[in-house]
């Protein structure tokens, strides 16, 4: 009875974390137009506001989740989650967008925390046979905070303003860290005495951080460019490092030898970054070219999360009868053809069509997301569990934060430095033409990532006969 207890407590805490730290994410993207017109910020400023966050979650995860392991996953997860609604509650009394950006990537910083060590308890808590279901409510949780954030972010922004969003993030994370105090006691920390990789972690964040700023700030500044190649550089001195180290942060030999897991994250970091900005194109497509409010818009967003939520589940069941790489690259197919419509959206379409494409997007999404998670965690042994679900935190956070470069980028290309609210619809409509060509080509790469990773099930009999 009480181990049932403890894994309940666990799983709904985790469930906390995991639908605010998404309905945060979600909600926002309806808010930005709001907070732009407050504090008169210009649109590349204002995107800044979800590149910071996720800019600090993809750097930081990887070397705060070593450190988890090493000094214990429930401290971690703890901490993470007072500093997470710390800086959700700092973030309401913010005077202008660049004090909105700073505590927006200390916020950044506090989820990698969460997303380093949740789910990783989680399978800890719960025994094999009872580990899938739980991890399924995770999930269903995550996609649901996906969901609801556009409806209800968007309602709250239009009637209470966009503060009220994260006055209701910072009283779900205060019901997380109760539940993380008085009920999770353990703690685990399986790597307790090995070393903490600090160069590795160095050059992984100056690299990433070099890369990913650099490119998108290539319009504003020239040195920008060199920016960017530095970051390249020091991640490859990064892998060349891992390749070397003892205690990595990054089992990089597991991409070098495991031709399915490296494609099968290859394809996530790609779907990623095709997709994710798009919610954030149209909502500024909405709010400012169509001039709907932020509680309209969110209803018309609600489409793609939605049909997400409904189908993740059967995608995943039919991965496990058929090949994963089949059911997400057809997953990939259908995001790249809703990528494709997009580019031809005008001043004018119709609100149904822009539902029925979000639809197809959705449809895409469900197909990719859980077989291609399935692939990752397939293609790899039990032991290994914890790295691959980083290795795919990572990816995801990455693709993310590359998703949003490219989109602040070519907002500084076309929009410039005028306030959001003052924007030229037809600067912001030739801004979202480029954008869903670039992610239209990107998506089809990431079709060839997912077809060349080869086939999963027939190793997995070949294993279990050996």
């Amino acid at each position: 009875m009480e181990n049932t207890s403890r894994e309940k407590t666990t799983l709904y805490t985790v469930m906390t974390t995991s639908f605010m730290t998404t309905f945060m994410g979600s909600s926002i993207n309806l808010a930005l137009p709001a907070m732009g017109h407050e504090f008169g910020s210009n649109a590349i400023l204002a995107s800044w506001a979800i590149t910071a966050y996720l800019l600090a979650s993809a750097i930081f995860l990887l070397p705060l989740g070593r450190l988890a392991d090493i000094h214990g996953r429930r401290r971690m997860y703890l901490l993470g989650t007072i500093l997470y609604t710390l800086f959700t509650l700092l973030t309401t009394l913010a005077s202008s967008m660049e004090m909105v950006i700073g505590v927006r990537f200390l916020q950044g910083l506090s989820a990698a925390m969460i997303f380093s060590t949740g789910m990783a308890i989680l399978t800890s808590v719960y025994p094999p046979h009872k580990r899938g279901r739980a991890l399924g409510y995770s999930v269903a949780v995550t996609y649901l905070g996906l969901s609801v954030g556009p409806v209800l972010g968007g309602m709250m922004n239009h009637y209470w303003g966009w503060r009220s969003i994260f006055y209701l993030t910072t009283l779900l994370g205060f019901l997380a860290i109760a539940g993380i105090h008085f009920r999770l006691r353990s703690e685990w920390a399986e790597a307790r005495g090995e070393k903490f990789d600090v160069s590795g972690s160095l050059l992984y964040i100056a690299g990433l951080l070099a890369f990913l700023y650099g490119l998108s700030s290539v319009a504003d500044f020239v040195w920008s460019r060199y920016l960017v190649l530095l970051g390249l550089v020091l991640l490859f001195l990064f892998i060349f490092w891992e390749l070397r180290s003892d205690y990595p942060i990054l089992q990089v030999r597991l991409f070098k030898h495991n031709m399915a897991f490296t494609f099968s994250n290859l394809a996530a970091m790609i779907n990623y970054s095709a997709t994710f900005a798009v919610t954030f194109l149209l909502s500024v497509y909405l709010q400012v070219v169509r001039g709907y409010d932020s509680q309209a818009a969110g209803l018309i967003l609600l489409a793609q999360p939605l049909l997400m939520a409904i189908l993740s589940p059967l995608a995943g069941t039919l991965s496990d009868r058929l090949e994963p790489r089949l059911v997400a690259s057809l997953g990939m197919g259908c995001s790249a053809l809703s990528l494709f419509f997009f580019i031809f959206i005008s001043a004018t379409t119709a609100p149904v069509w822009l539902v029925a494409n979000l639809l197809l997007a959705g449809l895409g999404f469900a197909l990719f997301a859980s077989p291609n998670n399935n692939a990752i965690m397939g293609s790899v042994p039990i032991r290994l569990y914890g790295i691959a679900s980083s290795s795919l935190g990572t990816m995801r956070l990455v693709g993310q934060a590359i998703s949003m470069s490219i989109v602040t980028l070519l907002i500084a290309l076309f929009v410039g430095q005028v306030p959001l609210a003052e924007a030229d619809p037809a600067t912001i409509m030739a801004c979202m033409r480029v954008s869903f060509i670039v992610f239209t080509i990107l998506c089809g790469l990431g079709i060839l990532a997912s077809l060349k990773r080869g086939r999963l099930h027939s190793n997995e009999e070949a294993e279990a006969e050996g």
